[in-house]
């Protein structure tokens, strides 16, 4: 009687087990589900935060290149400014760059010199030079 009762004890339990187990699965279905939906919302939501910082930084970095390209052109005219000033205006500090880019280049191989004649036989640059009637 002994053994009897305790294999009834066994199949009580296991069919306790059983149904433990067929009506939480379902319910562990559902809430691993909803787990899952909650982690891929979690993740969206941090994908689009990146790239809205990568959007941001690509802004702040174009507007500090605008800002040095604004300070650096501010720079250039001030020294052109400032050479023209120095040299007595404008047309002398044409001549000078002309004159510094010749020199800069007198050695290099890829220059080349063409001379064309003109009324008055000079060069274009001091064609302006010229007083008038001569």
């Amino acid at each position: 009687m002994r053994g009897t009762g305790f294999s009834i004890m066994v199949v009580v339990a296991v069919v306790l087990v059983g149904a433990a187990f067929l009506i939480g699965m379902p319910t562990y279905n559902v809430y691993a589900k909803t787990m899952a939906g909650k982690a891929a919302y979690e993740e969206a939501v941090q994908n689009r935060r990146i790239r809205v910082l990568e959007a941001q930084a690509l802004l702040d970095a174009a507007e500090l290149t605008a800002q040095a390209e604004v300070a650096r052109a501010k720079g250039t005219n001030e020294a052109n400014r400032i050479m023209a000033e120095s040299l007595g205006g404008p047309e002398n500090y044409l001549r000078w760059a002309y004159i510094n880019m010749l020199q800069e280049t007198a050695g290099s191989g890829d220059r080349q010199i063409i001379y064309l004649p003109t009324e008055a036989g000079m060069p274009i640059l001091e064609a302006g030079r010229r007083p008038p009637g001569n």
